[in-house]
């Protein structure tokens, strides 16, 4: 069996970290949490449980640096280690840590090989399922459409944070962008390198309504605008990388 670390990024989750971090430990030995600078006792509540039971490992961020930067501390920590993969899972009670075995069980089948396999809240439905935000379903649904038509890809779920990467992949991903819209340079990038993608379908679970993405952009068309930004950040930095090498050779 493929040996995958399990990460979770983790920004002032006090309320709901020892529970998550119990219920992931049901289905993955392997556990590093990345602790993003989080000033609410999340931080004293993990030294606390690595003091007393050693049973995840936690890698400090002195300032909060982003979501991002918490994801892309994870990649480098799983390259630095023996793991085939990693797993990245929320710790907002959001994602379910039993379907932990299943995303890496879909990134390591022979006979389908996945890259990357991610997330989708909108594959199909869950009984039980949450009605998301409007402005959110409306972002994430132009967002995705517009990837797909930019890198070819077929995604139904731009953003779901639950996702596992194979080794092969963290290999050709070099992530900047620090904020939540990480995952649009991951297409991006995963788009260029010619990584193969699949979605598994996860539960639509919204517990925090209010969540803030950060000043300007909880305002929704700045938002919007910023992904764009983001994408075309992300592709003018693949199509550089790309002419440079043909300079090269």
């Amino acid at each position: 069996m493929p040996r995958f670390l399990t990460a979770l990024p983790v920004y002032n989750e006090a309320a709901h970290v020892e529970g998550v971090l119990d219920e992931v430990l049901r289905f993955a030995p392997d556990v590093l949490v990345v602790d993003d600078g989080s000033n609410d006792g999340t931080s004293e509540l993990l030294a606390a449980r690595v003091a007393r039971r050693g049973d995840v490992r936690v890698v400090r961020h002195a300032l909060n640096a982003g979501y991002g930067a918490s994801l892309a501390t994870a990649f480098r920590e799983t390259l630095a280690g023996p793991w085939d993969g990693v797993v990245t899972i929320d710790c907002d009670g959001q994602h379910q840590p039993g379907l932990i075995p299943d995303f890496i069980v879909a990134a390591s089948d022979r006979a389908v090989p996945a890259d990357i396999v991610s997330g989708s809240r909108y594959l199909r439905r869950f009984a039980g399922d949450s009605a998301p935000p409007e402005a959110r379903r409306r972002i994430n649904a132009e967002i995705t459409a517009e990837i797909n038509n930019r890198l070819g890809l077929n995604l139904t779920d731009a953003f779901c944070g639950f996702k596992a990467y194979s080794r092969h992949a963290l290999e050709h991903l070099h992530v900047t962008e620090t904020g939540y819209a990480m995952p649009l340079e991951v297409w991006v990038q995963a788009a260029a390198a010619g990584l193969a993608v699949v979605e598994l379908p996860v539960p639509l679970v919204y517990l925090d309504l209010a969540r803030s993405f950060g000043g300007a952009l909880d305002v929704a068309a700045t938002r919007l605008a910023y992904y764009r930004c983001v994408l075309d950040r992300a592709e003018a930095t693949v199509a550089a990388a790309a002419a440079g090498r043909d300079a090269s050779t």
